[in-house]
């Protein structure tokens, strides 16, 4: 599975939580509950997944495009 995401978004976020998106693709080799987000009409399906990353629960919100993971 490929990942991609938006540098600026990857950037605000780093600076925001701590975490890269370069790093959250090792949270989908371990244990994870994935929940449909239907609360809005986003125009595509969208995901939350959670999971560990170095040891901390997160939240990753995604979507899948073909073999991609955005």
């Amino acid at each position: 599975m490929e990942y991609e995401w938006d540098e600026a978004k990857r950037l605000a976020n780093l600076r925001k939580h701590g975490i890269d998106f370069t790093d959250v693709p090792a949270v989908f080799d371990g244990d994870i509950v994935t929940v449909e987000d239907d609360r809005y009409g986003y125009g595509e399906q969208r995901f939350v997944t959670f999971g560990l990353l170095q040891g901390r629960v997160i939240a990753v919100v995604h979507t899948e495009r073909e073999d991609c993971t955005r």
